[in-house]
């Protein structure tokens, strides 16, 4: 008798844990792709953003970095990519709170300080990150989250070395690499 009752009851945890799961699956409109390009214009790949009651969760799947190299991942004030050869146009650091740079400063952090990047041997990278300081845009009811789809949008840019954390005003991470904008 007890094994009656335990296989329907089984199958019905089961069916609402994979409906749960379905559930947290983002519908592809809550789903934004940055295309990420190089210095020459070259896309080497794309972060897909979705906006979470945590953060912003970012999907990166890129290539053509440094081999075994670490770069530092910042989201930057504009959505401006130009030009090329040093992205200057999307500013510096996202951040709205005027917080201290570093995510190891105990005065920081930027709204847009990430971990840093670490391709494998190939130069490639697959890996998703959250940043809990942003939100994708102004609807969010957590005032410490800053929005990224802002008046002039928002850059995922890539730096040439690691950030350290703590150096004022950009972590001592270098030359800008890669860039990709976040825009309506």
């Amino acid at each position: 008798m007890k094994k009656i009752i335990l296989i329907p009851l089984v199958i019905l945890t089961i069916i609402l844990i994979i409906g749960l799961i379905v559930n947290q699956i983002p519908k592809e409109e809550e789903l934004y792709t940055v295309i990420m390009k190089n210095n020459q214009g070259e896309e080497i790949g794309t972060v897909q953003l979705t906006d979470t009651q945590a953060g912003v969760l970012m999907n990166l799947q890129l290539k053509q970095l440094t081999a075994n190299g670490e770069h530092a991942f910042h989201v930057h004030e504009t959505a401006n990519c130009l030009p090329l050869n040093s992205f200057t146009n999307a500013g510096g650091h996202y951040n709205p709170m005027q917080k201290t740079h570093g995510m190891k400063h105990p005065d920081g952090q930027h709204a847009g300080d990430m971990p840093n990047l670490r391709p494998d041997e190939n130069g490639e990278l697959n890996t998703t990150i959250m940043n809990l300081n942003v939100a994708l845009f102004n609807e969010t009811e957590d005032a410490a989250r800053s929005p990224l789809f802002d008046e002039d949008g928002s850059a995922l840019v890539i730096h040439m070395n690691a950030d350290d954390h703590m150096s004022q005003p950009s972590g001592a991470a270098g030359t800008r690499v890669a860039c990709g904008e976040i825009k309506r």
